[in-house]
């Protein structure tokens, strides 16, 4: 500190004391890190070569490419499914005439449960909060006209992904593209399924027998392909904390990588081709600083404990979605305001791809005019407002600083807690995950029925009646529709060869083969989703939760 820094401060100090803090309302993050009033070079311990470095470089806090934006801005991508897959198809062609650069699908709650759109549990579900796709054929619909070899496609599916995957594999080699120069990410996150968002079918062995399997798959013919998203997301938007967030996070992603290792698959022959998905929530300061940790944490661990060489393997690539759960219905402009302070959080963060959610998503599935709105949000902190001009121009602050050291640590001592219980499998047998994020969430909403947390137009600024803003509706009709053709497939197929794949993929199922080239057999057989799906259920057997109070 320069000379006179320490006195300097005391008289700060002093200063600063003849004018309390407001009553009531928490100084502190949305995660309950209690927030110093000034930070200082005396607030932390940063070695700028240990701990920062530069862009491009280990331990990469400072962003995973040394040009970062400067060189090329982040995909803009946002999250299009519902209805059929031909609405979709339209929503899709309209996102890229309005300068969308990769596609992101939503599918049904049925589809992501591993059900056609016939099954009795489906009634009342199919298309509702995203595309329903139940074979092949629906996925060729859905990205009719669409180039596969040029656009960059990400699907979010997790129980059934392998079959999601082996559907677009078919369509883009009908194309006349082969799979290796495929691009884009399926989620396939099981773990974070159990932990949070709840959308499993199988227990959690079987289940990470199948992501194994699709790792390899594409590490052996798909180099181009992120087989995993590793999601914090749905942890976060479960009432997480930031620190929790990113510890859960990681571990799963490391859980993934150790799995991988005992197949037999050499560490940098995978790792660089798995990515990952974060919140991007309100806490502006506090989502900065847990991108940094967790590039600082990814690098470290992949070269310390796994021993990682090749620097791809290292960089942890990412995208980012604003946070759902910070959307209000109550005056839902407001969204519009908190979608962008995310989404600069994000970008400030050094995210390689990104989602603004719409500002009637708490009401609906959004409209073209909210989706425009959203996509625009990305576009103007591109170009208009020159935070893309200088690489993390946050690094060295002495909050953020502070901040990010502050949320690794949490993270570490996560690492630890898990461990102990065994590692990331039986910690979630244990509900420990669980418990944690229960916890967290019910300190939170006490903190907002007690109005230490303000929510504007929630618990405070709030107005009588609100005028109604257009919603997007769904067609009554899509529903028998879809189901007529997922009947009308199954009649017209080669019955046999449908029976001769899903015997095939029963045998294999309860064998140790890697099961996509069964999946994909199926696939440009015409077997459905649901159907293979099925087999699993019967050789596996489903996931049953003790649930967390």
């Amino acid at each position: 500190m320069a000379a006179g820094g320490s006195q300097g401060l005391d008289r700060w100090r002093e200063r600063c004391a003849r004018t309390p803090d407001r009553s009531g309302e928490l100084f502190s993050t949305l995660s309950g890190v209690d927030v110093a009033p000034l930070s200082t070079p005396d607030s932390g311990s940063v070695d700028y070569e240990r701990d920062l470095g530069y862009p491009g470089e280990f331990p990469y806090t400072r962003g995973v490419y040394p040009s970062m934006y400067r060189g090329r801005l982040w995909t803009m991508r946002q999250f299009a499914g519902f209805g059929s897959a031909g609405e979709t198809n339209e929503r899709f062609h309209f996102l890229l005439d309005h300068g969308q650069t990769g596609l992101s699908t939503a599918f049904d709650m049925p589809t992501l449960m591993g059900l056609d759109s016939d099954h009795e549990r489906s009634l009342g579900e199919v298309g509702r909060e995203g595309v329903a796709v139940d074979s092949v054929e629906d996925m060729r619909l859905l990205f009719e006209g669409i180039p596969l070899g040029e656009v960059s496609t990400s699907m979010t599916i997790n129980s059934p992904a392998a079959m999601l995957l082996a559907f677009y594999v078919c369509v883009a080699e009908e194309q006349g593209v082969p799979r290796a120069a495929l691009r884009g990410t399926i989620q396939t996150d099981i773990l974070k399924e159990y932990i949070a968002q709840k959308e499993y079918i199988f227990p959690p062995e079987p289940s990470m027998r199948l992501v194994t399997d699709m790792i390899e798959f594409c590490a052996n013919e798909m180099p181009l392909w992120h087989p995993i998203s590793i999601s914090g997301y749905h942890i976060r938007e479960a009432g997480s904390t930031a620190a929790q967030e990113l510890a859960f996070t990681l571990q799963d992603g490391f859980t993934y990588i150790e799995w991988a290792l005992e197949r037999g698959l050499a560490i940098d022959d995978f790792a660089p081709r798995l990515s990952f998905f974060f919140n991007a929530h309100l806490d502006f300061f506090e989502e900065i600083a847990k991108y940094r940790a967790a590039r600082r944490i990814w690098a470290t661990v992949l070269r310390d404990r796994y021993g990682a060489k090749d620097e791809r393997s290292l960089l942890m690539r990412f995208h980012a979605q604003t946070a759902g759960v910070s959307l209000t219905a109550q005056q839902p402009e407001l969204n519009i305001v908190r979608t962008a302070i995310e989404a600069l959080a994000a970008v400030l963060g050094g995210t390689q791809s990104l989602h603004t959610n719409s500002f009637d998503e708490a009401l609906a599935l959004p409209t073209e005019d909210a989706v425009r709105i959203a996509l625009r949000t990305q576009q103007v902190i591109a170009h208009e407002i020159g935070v893309v001009n200088a690489i993390d121009p946050l690094g060295g602050s002495y909050h953020l600083e502070q901040l990010t050291d502050e949320l690794e640590a949490q993270a570490y001592a996560y690492f630890e807690q898990i461990e102990e219980r065994g590692g990331m499998v039986s910690a979630i047998r244990q509900n420990f995950p669980q418990a944690e994020i229960a916890e967290a969430s019910f300190r939170y909403q006490s903190e907002v029925e007690a109005k230490q947390r303000l929510i504007v137009g929630v618990n405070t600024h709030t107005v009588g009646e609100e005028p109604p803003i257009p919603l997007h509706k769904i067609d009554p009709e899509l529903e028998p529709r879809q189901v007529d053709r997922v009947r009308a497939l199954r009649a017209r197929r080669d019955a046999e060869a449908a029976a001769r794949c899903l015997g095939e993929l029963r045998e294999a199922a309860a064998g140790p083969a890697n099961l996509m080239p069964v999946i994909l057999r199926a696939a440009q057989a015409d077997v459905t989703m649901g159907e293979m799906c099925d087999v699993l259920r019967e050789v596996w057997g489903v996931w049953r939760e003790t649930p967390v109070y």
